[in-house]
């Protein structure tokens, strides 16, 4: 029987009003700053970077999802302008809530112990949650003339965030595969 891998992350989709206006801005970058790497994927915060899984064995991520997110609630969520991490990415800034650190901590411990899915790079150093609008293919001097315009720009955001969302990649870009409510009281 042949075994099929796929890639997956697991991450936070803010509301739809939210996804349009950053999925506005990664079009902006990609018609004035050439930069369109951001526009495979919906807007979101990632919460578990990219990992391979067959696909025969889905269910038991989906269970194993499932039953995180009934020890976990809703998850306030703050985006407050404009970051970078120079010189290659500017995202729209999170707010680090206690929620979102718990979180996130939370489920790559789950999914370590569970499932045995580690991404070693994110043990390794902080979370810093954000919301890629341009990255990969933004060069070097198309940063620095979008960083000067996006620096100082305005962009706020509270919500909540009532779901984690499974995506997987579909070898050209990351779609939804399943959505898993928080529902935690």
């Amino acid at each position: 029987m042949k075994l099929s891998k796929k890639r997956f992350f697991i991450a936070l989709l803010p509301p739809q009003e939210v996804q349009e206006k950053a999925t506005e801005i990664k079009q902006y970058f990609a018609q004035f700053y050439h930069s369109k790497a951001a526009l495979k994927s919906p807007p979101h915060i990632t919460l578990q970077p990219p990992f391979e899984w067959e696909l025969e064995d889905l269910s038991r991520l989906e269970k194993q999802l499932d039953k995180f997110c009934q020890f976990h609630s809703s998850i306030p969520m703050i985006l407050d302008g404009f970051s970078a991490f120079k010189p290659r990415v500017i995202y729209i800034n999170v707010v680090k809530t206690p929620e979102l650190l718990t979180i996130q901590k939370n489920l790559m411990s789950e999914l370590e112990l569970s499932l045995d899915i580690v991404h070693e790079v994110s043990k390794s150093r902080p979370f810093n949650p954000h919301l890629t609008v341009a990255f990969r293919d933004l060069t070097k001097s198309n940063f620095a003339q979008a960083w000067a315009e996006f620096k100082d720009k305005k962009f706020y955001f509270e919500f909540l965030i009532d779901h984690l969302t499974l995506l997987i990649h579909n070898g050209k870009m990351w779609e939804v595969y399943k959505n898993f409510l928080l529902t935690h009281k």
